[in-house]
């Protein structure tokens, strides 16, 4: 394996983690208000069938953008008004949004083929230029960090800033702070003062929304535009599992994403000469990983990076 071929390996891994960093950020926000939210997957179908609708429909980059966060944001407020409102099981409740959304959004999907003549349904060359990688001028052309660094879509820069701001504002900002104070005991919180619901609800949908975005990149991004039957692909999941890789933390996302991202893309840059592996191994391979992260963390896991106590509690404020 060449260095130019090791290079492009790790630019496709940086393409493959970007949804899963969406959907990381945005179930870490959720959890850190307290909720337990496993409908990640069927936000991120929601996301990808409504920006691809508003992409063909309008020929509107900034339009499939807006509508795929906000598809998200109404699978959260589903959830949300469920589990805060209602008190409802918040595992259910995530795993029905996740049928859900699967089903809404194939649905659509198979309906757009049968209805085009083509027997496939792709949108417009404008939207998908909109959404090619930038070309940042000297900085693009720098050798290695140039195309590494320098030669994505708006979309990736944008969930890097999210995972920065995000790590700020938990840590830095006196809101962010009263968010984990709900995470960890929200009868505390609330005998300060602080509006429970309102927060659970106001994060909860802004974490729906950022997956949304996830879908919109898979859709629209590493899909090229052209719908595809079970496009995410349990992406949704994988990004579950990445919060505990992560420890709850923005930043250290960017890095599991990034990994996870790899792992997708080793069966495509492997060469068949060093090891003939059959295709279905690599395909498992971060579903593999998944497990075993999940089982090296809750062995090994310190306080400080386990997940918010009432995490997956709902909250009844008269039992205070």
């Amino acid at each position: 394996m060449d260095f130019n071929h090791i290079i492009l390996f790790l630019y496709a891994a940086i393409l493959a983690g970007v949804p899963l960093l969406y959907g990381t950020l945005g179930e870490i926000i959720i959890e850190k208000s307290g909720n337990l939210n496993l409908g990640v997957e069927g936000m991120m179908y929601l996301g990808a069938i409504s920006s691809f609708l508003a992409a063909y429909t309008f020929e509107s980059a900034f339009l499939a953008i807006i509508a795929g966060f906000l598809a998200g944001v109404l699978g959260a407020l589903i959830y949300a008004f469920l589990t805060v409102s209602l008190k409802a099981n918040q595992n259910v409740t995530g795993l029905t949004l996740t049928v859900f959304g699967t089903g809404v959004a194939n649905f659509i999907g198979e309906r757009l083929k049968m209805t085009s003549e083509a027997g496939t349904v792709i949108v417009s060359d404008s939207v998908i230029r909109s959404l090619l990688p930038m070309k940042l001028g000297a900085l693009s052309d720098i050798p290695v960090i140039g195309k590494l660094v320098f030669n994505h879509s708006i979309l990736t820069y944008l969930s890097i800033l999210f995972a920065i701001l995000m790590s700020l504002y938990l840590n830095r900002s006196r809101i962010g702070l009263n968010l984990r104070a709900i995470g960890e005991n929200p009868s505390a919180a609330d005998a300060m003062g602080i509006d429970v619901n309102r927060y659970k609800y106001l994060h909860i949908l802004f974490g729906g929304g950022l997956c949304g975005l996830g879908g919109v990149y898979i859709a629209l991004v590493t899909c090229v535009g052209n719908w595809q039957p079970n496009i995410i692909g349990g992406q949704g999941w994988i990004a579950v599992a990445l919060v505990i890789f992560a420890s709850w933390k923005p930043l250290r996302a960017v890095f599991g994403s990034l990994i996870f991202g790899a792992l997708s893309m080793l069966r495509l840059y492997m060469p068949k000469s060093i090891i003939d592996i059959p295709a279905s191994i690599f395909n498992m391979l971060p579903f593999a990983v998944t497990c075993l992260v999940l089982v090296i963390s809750s062995i090994r896991m310190k306080r400080e990076n386990q997940q918010p106590a009432a995490c997956g509690v709902n909250y009844f404020r008269e039992e205070r």
